[in-house]
């Protein structure tokens, strides 16, 4: 592939450090693609409020994508960015907020995440009174679908497309509903739309067998894996750390020690992108030869880690790959 002038100058000048492992990752996930196999992607932190779909969006539309693990505010957030952009609140001078200060955002229905606010009436309601027909219509047929589905369905349907603030290209999640690739959300009850679910079910409105669980997902990602690794392998790129990298990679072990499973192959890649440092238990700072001994990586599967900030690392790397 031709690449255009952000890659050649990553090429040029990242030389050392992190820099040269964020080359390094680019080039091998490159080629894990050349030689057929498929790429998972995980997102932790507020990748969709940083607005990853920028570059998220077109990985996913040119096939560099082919699965997503996230985290449920990732889920919920490309929507609440597609539909209420306008109305967010940045805050540069973050770091001098006092603890009134805070309130006073509170008091304004706005939450924060760093340095931007959002808008709980515009993005989070607006969202809500959508999801809630799909649940209730559901639950009423007593069907039952991932917590993904929902947001696919009316993705699709076009109902949300006269809210639209930005450009609907720059939202990964449309973009993954239109090519139907499957998305993991483990924990997805740890989310504004996971928390307005559970009051549905605490007041009585709904049964929470409407929404399917982590373990099916576990299922489903068992099943998928299998059928996807009979002739190539799964590389695994993981933004971040947590549920959204630890509860996909364990499917391999899963399958190898508790399904009792031989011929199922090792993760074929691994790169973490993560500002956590390596301490005393932390899995998110756990070098990648720890995997080794869990059986989620062989001693040469191609590993990275680079040591940064995910919202500067991850879009160069997707840049480099999308030929920019």
């Amino acid at each position: 592939m031709n690449k255009g002038e952000i890659s050649k100058f990553i090429l040029k000048h990242y030389k050392h450090f992190n820099a040269a492992t964020l080359v390094d990752a680019a080039k091998e996930y490159e080629n894990q693609l050349t030689i057929g196999n498929k790429m998972m992607v995980t997102l932790a932190g507020a990748m969709s409020t940083a607005e990853l779909g920028k570059s998220l969006a077109e990985m996913i539309r040119q096939d560099k994508v082919h699965i997503i693990t996230c985290t449920g505010a990732n889920l919920e957030e490309d929507v609440f960015n597609l539909v209420a952009h306008d109305h967010y609140k940045r805050i540069p001078n973050y770091r001098d907020l006092s603890p009134a200060d805070e309130k006073d955002l509170l008091d304004q229905h706005f939450n924060r995440v760093t340095d931007t606010c959002i808008p709980e009436a515009e993005a989070m309601r607006a969202i809500e009174e959508h999801l809630y027909k799909a649940w209730k219509s559901a639950d009423i047929t007593n069907e039952s679908y991932f917590p993904h589905e929902y947001f696919y369905k009316i993705l699709l349907s076009g109902e949300l497309e006269l809210k639209y603030q930005i450009d609907p290209k720059d939202s990964w999640l449309l973009a993954a509903a239109e090519k139907n690739i499957p998305i993991i959300v483990p924990g997805w009850e740890d989310s504004t739309c996971g928390n307005f679910f559970a009051s549905y079910c605490i007041q009585g409105d709904m049964e929470p067998t409407t929404m399917k669980s982590g373990i099916q997902y576990m299922m489903y990602l068992a099943d998928w894996y299998q059928k996807n690794t009979i002739q190539n392998g799964i590389g695994f790129f993981q933004i971040g750390g947590g549920i959204a990298g630890d509860f996909p990679i364990c499917v391999v072990p899963m399958l190898h020690q508790d399904l009792q499973l031989d011929d199922i192959p090792m993760w074929s890649y691994f790169c973490q992108i993560s500002d956590s440092t390596t301490s005393y238990g932390s899995y998110s700072g756990a070098v990648p030869n720890e995997k080794i001994t869990w059986g989620k990586l062989l001693p040469e599967t191609p590993k990275f880690v680079i040591e940064s900030d995910a919202t500067i690392v991850a879009p160069l790397i997707f840049a480099y790959l999308l030929g920019w």
